[in-house]
């Protein structure tokens, strides 16, 4: 008897132990339970016990760190979507906000593992296809993700392309890179008139601004005003002339969205490319700012990628949870970019069929999208190139 007892004081401090490294970050819930297996206390510990501790660990949850662009973007997700999943799991999400995923692809590879990042709102095809290179991506169970029948196949295809055996993200949301212009200094007119060739107003030197944080971005407007094809480029040298004349009128290349808001509102600048969805907010608050896509401009499409060594089970759970309805539209109408919701499937309200680049087919037909297969092998050579043409050489 008393050996019995003076077992179960030990499988209870065994258990108090792990209980404080899962409460300090030292494990997560999977592994808790596994070490729980491995020492023996399930079958150490009686039936009664077992049951209340395993219920204790459940209540404590899983925490899933998620990493995003910041500003109206991150308090749409944190209002409409984190903390609704939080109160009805008792999961945590930490959310945090990066400048690009370079960044975080350099601390992972820094690292030498991706533990502390769970969850990307990535940048899409190409960015999906690196993650994908870098053998940092998942299998996703979709039968543990329902409400992925409710998006618009044109944005699941391309992801499926690359990995056919299954899906390492789900399409979350998209828009358009187009130029936004404050029309207190700019007329329709002018803009209509020069398209993309609008960032090259000589006029509005040391008032026009730039995302500076992609190579691809620069290069993809480098073509427009070279009169290529951005997805069929021939002439690299012209794309980056035309990167240099940019630079020589900038005032300042902005570095996430934020920023870029910061900027447009305090007319600090009156012209830049910019985001769809961010002009839109602008827009909202009462600034006189316009928003144009010149012929060929770039749409993208941003998916919520689960990085390898996740807890799968609670990361496909909030996935799910984002793409029910009610919670993506919330956060469409939030952050101004359309959910990957397909309008054919899901009634969607006129507070989401207004926003920029909105499809109402279904079908993206009529946007243009980067094409990783051309652009993700000159990655390596032209990214160097804008990093110099970016300090002025």
């Amino acid at each position: 008897m008393t050996r019995k007892r003076t077992m179960k004081i030990d499988d209870t401090t065994r258990y108090a132990r792990l209980r404080e490294r899962m409460g300090n970050g030292d494990l997560d819930r999977r592994s808790f339970f596994g070490l729980l297996g491995a020492a023996g206390l399930y079958a150490g510990v009686s039936g009664g016990m077992m049951t209340a501790m395993a219920s204790q660990a459940r209540a404590m949850g899983t925490e899933l760190n998620f990493e995003g662009w910041g500003g109206v973007v991150s308090e749409a997700l944190r209002q409409h979507a984190f903390n609704p999943y939080e109160e009805a799991t008792g999961n945590k999400v930490v959310d945090a906000t990066f400048g690009g995923e370079n960044e975080v692809l350099t601390k992972i590879r820094a690292a030498g593992s991706a533990d502390g990042h769970n969850i990307l709102h990535s940048s899409g095809v190409s960015w999906y296809k690196r993650w994908v290179d870098n053998d940092l991506h998942v299998e996703l169970n979709e039968d543990n993700i329902p409400n992925l029948a409710l998006v618009m196949e044109a944005m699941i295809e391309p992801f499926r392309r690359i990995t056919p055996d299954g899906l390492s993200a789900v399409p979350y949301d998209y828009g358009t890179t187009g130029i936004a212009y404050n029309t207190n200094f700019v007329s329709h007119e002018k803009a209509q008139e020069l398209g993309a060739d609008l960032l090259l107003d000589p006029e509005l030197k040391g008032k026009i601004g730039g995302w500076g944080g992609d190579w691809a971005n620069r290069a993809w407007y480098g073509a427009l005003q070279s009169g290529q094809d951005p997805n069929n480029i021939e002439d690299w040298d012209a794309v980056w002339d035309k990167a240099r004349e940019h630079r020589d009128l900038v005032l300042k290349y902005w570095s996430s969205g934020a920023e870029l808001m910061d900027l447009l509102a305090k007319e600090e600048i009156y012209v830049t490319e910019a985001w769809s969805g961010r002009v839109a907010a602008l827009q909202e608050q009462g600034h006189p700012i316009a928003y144009m896509d010149p012929p060929n401009g770039l749409a993208w499409m941003e998916s919520m990628f689960v990085l390898r060594g996740s807890p799968m089970d609670a990361a496909e759970e909030l996935l799910n949870f984002m793409l029910e309805p009610e919670t993506a539209i919330a956060v469409a109408v939030g952050q101004k970019y359309p959910p990957s919701l397909d309008p054919n499937k899901v009634d969607l309200p006129e507070a989401v069929t207004s926003l920029p680049a909105f499809d109402p087919t279904g079908r993206m037909e009529d946007l243009v999208f980067r094409d990783p297969a051309v652009w993700n092998p000159v990655e390596s050579e032209q990214s160097r190139i804008w990093n110099r043409v970016q300090r002025g050489s």
